[in-house]
Protein backbone atom coordinates (compact mmCIF):
# COMPACT_ATOMS: atom_id res chain seq x y z
CA UNK A 1 0.00 0.00 0.00
CA UNK A 2 1.22 3.48 -0.92
CA UNK A 3 1.03 6.10 1.84
CA UNK A 4 0.57 9.70 0.74
CA UNK A 5 1.03 12.56 3.16
CA UNK A 6 1.43 15.64 0.96
CA UNK A 7 0.21 17.48 -2.10
CA UNK A 8 2.65 18.77 -4.70
CA UNK A 9 2.78 22.54 -5.16
CA UNK A 10 1.14 23.78 -8.39
CA UNK A 11 3.63 24.34 -11.19
CA UNK A 12 6.06 21.64 -10.09
CA UNK A 13 7.43 19.44 -12.87
CA UNK A 14 6.84 15.80 -11.92
CA UNK A 15 5.93 12.60 -13.71
CA UNK A 16 2.30 11.54 -13.17
CA UNK A 17 2.43 7.79 -12.57
CA UNK A 18 -1.18 7.03 -11.65
CA UNK A 19 -4.59 8.56 -11.05
CA UNK A 20 -6.88 8.66 -8.03
CA UNK A 21 -10.53 9.11 -8.97
CA UNK A 22 -12.78 10.25 -6.11
CA UNK A 23 -16.26 11.73 -5.79
CA UNK A 24 -16.61 15.17 -4.19
CA UNK A 25 -17.48 13.83 -0.73
CA UNK A 26 -14.29 11.76 -0.52
CA UNK A 27 -12.15 14.62 -1.85
CA UNK A 28 -13.12 16.50 1.33
CA UNK A 29 -11.56 13.87 3.60
CA UNK A 30 -7.92 14.08 4.61
CA UNK A 31 -7.63 10.48 5.82
CA UNK A 32 -8.93 7.63 3.70
CA UNK A 33 -8.08 4.43 1.89
CA UNK A 34 -8.81 4.08 -1.81
CA UNK A 35 -7.63 2.37 -4.99
CA UNK A 36 -5.67 4.01 -7.77
CA UNK A 37 -6.62 3.48 -11.43
CA UNK A 38 -3.89 0.83 -11.54
CA UNK A 39 -5.65 -1.06 -8.75
CA UNK A 40 -2.99 -0.38 -6.14
CA UNK A 41 -4.28 0.57 -2.69
CA UNK A 42 -3.41 3.99 -1.30
CA UNK A 43 -3.72 5.51 2.16
CA UNK A 44 -4.16 9.29 2.26
CA UNK A 45 -2.95 11.03 5.41
CA UNK A 46 -3.06 14.72 4.54
CA UNK A 47 -2.56 17.69 6.85
CA UNK A 48 -5.50 19.15 8.72
CA UNK A 49 -7.64 21.43 6.56
CA UNK A 50 -6.41 20.06 3.22
CA UNK A 51 -8.95 18.98 0.65
CA UNK A 52 -8.52 17.67 -2.87
CA UNK A 53 -9.60 19.21 -6.16
CA UNK A 54 -9.53 17.62 -9.59
CA UNK A 55 -6.07 18.21 -11.04
CA UNK A 56 -4.26 18.24 -7.70
CA UNK A 57 -1.06 16.22 -7.64
CA UNK A 58 -0.13 14.03 -4.69
CA UNK A 59 3.46 13.19 -3.79
CA UNK A 60 4.15 9.48 -4.20
CA UNK A 61 6.92 8.00 -2.03
CA UNK A 62 8.97 7.13 -5.15
CA UNK A 63 9.21 10.79 -6.21
CA UNK A 64 6.45 10.61 -8.83
CA UNK A 65 2.98 12.05 -8.66
CA UNK A 66 -0.57 10.77 -8.47
CA UNK A 67 -3.18 12.97 -10.14
CA UNK A 68 -6.54 13.48 -8.45
CA UNK A 69 -9.55 13.26 -10.78
CA UNK A 70 -13.22 13.92 -10.05
CA UNK A 71 -15.38 10.82 -10.35
CA UNK A 72 -18.68 11.14 -12.20
CA UNK A 73 -21.60 11.36 -9.78
CA UNK A 74 -25.33 11.96 -9.88
CA UNK A 75 -26.12 15.66 -9.76
CA UNK A 76 -29.00 17.99 -10.47
CA UNK A 77 -28.22 20.24 -13.44
CA UNK A 78 -30.27 23.44 -13.23
CA UNK A 79 -30.41 25.74 -16.24
CA UNK A 80 -31.32 29.38 -15.89
CA UNK A 81 -32.81 31.71 -18.48
CA UNK A 82 -31.16 34.80 -17.01
CA UNK A 83 -28.31 35.82 -14.76
CA UNK A 84 -30.90 37.04 -12.23
CA UNK A 85 -32.41 33.53 -12.01
CA UNK A 86 -28.93 32.05 -11.60
CA UNK A 87 -28.07 34.54 -8.85
CA UNK A 88 -31.38 33.89 -7.07
CA UNK A 89 -30.92 30.12 -7.13
CA UNK A 90 -27.28 30.41 -6.00
CA UNK A 91 -28.35 32.72 -3.18
CA UNK A 92 -30.94 30.28 -1.86
CA UNK A 93 -28.55 27.33 -2.11
CA UNK A 94 -25.77 29.30 -0.44
CA UNK A 95 -28.16 30.28 2.32
CA UNK A 96 -28.42 26.53 3.01
CA UNK A 97 -24.62 26.03 2.83
CA UNK A 98 -24.94 23.72 -0.18
CA UNK A 99 -21.90 22.96 -2.34
CA UNK A 100 -22.67 24.44 -5.78
CA UNK A 101 -20.89 24.11 -9.11
CA UNK A 102 -21.44 27.20 -11.26
CA UNK A 103 -21.27 27.40 -15.04
CA UNK A 104 -22.41 29.78 -17.73
CA UNK A 105 -26.21 29.70 -17.44
CA UNK A 106 -26.36 26.70 -15.09
CA UNK A 107 -25.54 25.38 -11.68
CA UNK A 108 -25.18 21.87 -10.30
CA UNK A 109 -25.71 20.32 -6.89
CA UNK A 110 -25.52 16.78 -5.57
CA UNK A 111 -28.93 15.11 -5.87
CA UNK A 112 -31.28 16.05 -3.04
CA UNK A 113 -35.06 15.84 -3.41
CA UNK A 114 -35.78 18.77 -1.05
CA UNK A 115 -33.40 21.11 -2.88
CA UNK A 116 -34.71 19.85 -6.21
CA UNK A 117 -38.22 20.95 -5.23
CA UNK A 118 -36.92 24.33 -4.13
CA UNK A 119 -35.18 24.85 -7.49
CA UNK A 120 -38.28 23.69 -9.33
CA UNK A 121 -40.24 26.30 -7.35
CA UNK A 122 -37.81 28.94 -8.63
CA UNK A 123 -38.77 27.89 -12.20
CA UNK A 124 -35.38 26.50 -13.18
CA UNK A 125 -35.16 23.82 -15.87
CA UNK A 126 -33.85 20.72 -14.07
CA UNK A 127 -32.29 17.52 -15.31
CA UNK A 128 -30.34 14.68 -13.71
CA UNK A 129 -26.87 14.00 -15.09
CA UNK A 130 -23.87 11.95 -14.06
CA UNK A 131 -20.72 14.06 -14.40
CA UNK A 132 -17.67 15.03 -12.34
CA UNK A 133 -18.80 17.48 -9.62
CA UNK A 134 -16.42 20.34 -8.82
CA UNK A 135 -18.18 22.97 -6.68
CA UNK A 136 -16.94 26.45 -5.90
CA UNK A 137 -14.37 26.80 -3.14
CA UNK A 138 -15.19 28.89 -0.08
CA UNK A 139 -14.56 32.60 -0.46
CA UNK A 140 -11.91 32.52 2.28
CA UNK A 141 -10.14 29.35 1.10
CA UNK A 142 -7.41 31.28 -0.70
CA UNK A 143 -8.03 29.23 -3.85
CA UNK A 144 -9.97 30.22 -6.92
CA UNK A 145 -11.98 27.85 -9.11
CA UNK A 146 -10.57 27.70 -12.62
Amino acid sequence: MIEITAKIEPGATVEVRDKLELPYELRQKRWLRARLKSGEEVALKLKRGETLRAGDLLAAPDGGAIEVTAAPEKVIHAECASSLELARAAYHLGNRHVAVQLGYGFLRIVEDHVLEEMLRGLDLKLSHVEVPFEPEMGAYSGERHK
